[in-house]
């Protein structure tokens, strides 16, 4: 018999691939309750409506990704290999994994203007911001030359944004060859030196 946690852990699990295959608009709650061979009731008992069950797999995300930025910050390394390991280990994450970043920012519109707003917050808490420690700390270093600390953050975002698809990038992980000359541009850039 399945537990109560574990029928919640399924159903973020399969709603994250639909929600990624399908898009938030084109996603019917019954759709996820049909897929799961559960009744509409029981997806209802966990979630109270589509927008919750969709945060609470951003947020599930997100929570994950402060983890990572966590130990990447606790590391006893130069920012510039702090910055390394982060897209290291974001890209080679499996594909469906990364692409929730970007169905984060593609669907963020669908929700309502308060949810926007506390997601937004969470966001820069766990993420953005603690990304953007790592420029800082670099910067007061003087591993980095002075930069507005938010702009490098969403240049690296940037960079690996077209590695969130996973019809661009299949689904295994990215090769280390592939990640280490993302990582080479994006703190090297690409003339001689």
């Amino acid at each position: 018999m399945t537990s109560e946690n574990d029928l919640r852990e399924q159903i973020l699990a399969t709603a994250k691939s639909m929600f990624i295959q399908q898009g938030y608009h084109g996603l019917a709650m019954r759709q996820i309750s049909e897929a799961l061979g559960v009744s509409k009731a029981a997806l209802y008992y966990h979630f109270k409506d589509k927008e919750e069950l969709f945060l609470a797999i951003l947020t599930s995300y997100l929570d994950d990704i402060e983890s990572l930025l966590d130990r990447i910050l606790a590391e006893q390394a130069s920012n510039r290999d702090r910055i390394g390991m982060f897209v290291a280990e974001v890209l080679r994450q499996p594909a469906e994994q990364r692409a929730v970043i970007r169905l984060a920012s593609q669907e963020m519109a669908q929700l309502s203007a308060a949810a926007r707003k506390d997601f937004d917050k969470l966001y820069r808490q766990k993420f953005i911001g603690k990304l953007a420690q790592i420029f800082q700390q670099g910067v007061d270093a003087g591993e980095f030359r002075p930069l507005q600390t938010e702009v490098a953050t969403w240049a690296l975002m940037g960079i690996m944004y077209p590695y969130f698809y996973p019809a661009h990038t299949g689904d295994k992980p990215l090769p280390a060859e592939t990640i280490q000359t993302i990582v080479d541009i994006y703190l090297n850039g690409v003339t001689q030196a």
